[in-house]
């Protein structure tokens, strides 16, 4: 007899993150029935071993893991996960436990409504908060992103990596990621306005090292420029 096909599914883009997966695997699993979900770790061909990591999860929990050959990038990894996900409603989340998985049953709950687009993670709306240990460079580049991306949507947590979408309104083909947001890219692309924000805690990485980098803030730059230019002028 054929499992039952989830209701929901959480798709995290890995790469060399064998030491926070476990962490993320167990607290994820805590908050949501292993019975009605499923993990979907995309891994960029991670040398410390992060995809035997998830094949040994894979044992036990309903975890499976996409390993990319020769392409990397968080934005293209999650639309990898997003067109192997086979639940109802998907949440995209970090490895590195920034994301407090303890926070998907609020945003399962705001997806409830048949109205509401996305159902985001947010530091910057009422209740949402950064942990204090972020560093100060990091803070800085967010508020700049985020007065960068202000004109193409009234969301206050662009730049959120953690996030709930409905499988049956994506328009995968149609994207167009440059970089690693990928949130900015669903909300511009598929034209939602109604995206409830839902306060989270958000710490910095439990283990392994920042992904953010300056080659990475240049291709947000060009990134936005596509999407201005699909805003201004209706062109893809």
């Amino acid at each position: 007899m054929a499992a039952a096909r989830p209701f929901l599914s959480v798709v995290v883009p890995t790469y060399n993150e064998r030491e926070s997966l476990p962490l993320l695997v167990g607290r994820l699993f805590a908050v949501v029935d292993p019975g009605r979900s499923e993990l979907v770790v995309v891994d960029d061909g991670s040398p410390d071993g992060t995809a035997e990591v998830a094949g040994e999860l894979a044992a036990e929990l309903p975890v499976r893991c996409l390993v990319r050959r020769g392409q990397r990038g968080l934005a293209t990894a999650v639309i990898a996960g997003l067109r192997i996900a086979e639940g109802e409603l998907i949440v995209v989340m970090d490895a590195d436990l920034s994301h407090p998985p303890e926070s998907i049953p609020a945003l399962l709950e705001a997806m409830r409504d048949p109205g509401v687009e996305m159902a985001i993670g947010s530091r910057f709306v009422p209740g949402g908060k950064v942990d204090l240990h972020w560093p100060l460079h990091r803070r800085i580049n967010s508020r700049v992103a985020r007065l960068l991306a202000r004109p193409l949507t009234r969301v206050r947590d662009t730049m959120s990596g953690f996030f709930c979408v409905r499988k049956r309104d994506l328009r995968l083909d149609e994207l167009r990621p440059v970089g690693y947001k990928i949130a900015l890219e669903l909300i511009v692309r598929h034209g939602w306005q109604n995206v409830v924000e839902v306060p989270i805690t958000f710490c910095d990485r439990a283990a392994g090292r920042t992904k953010l980098n300056v080659a990475e803030q240049l291709r947000y730059l060009r990134h936005l420029w596509r999407l201005y230019r699909l805003a201004w002028f209706g062109r893809p």
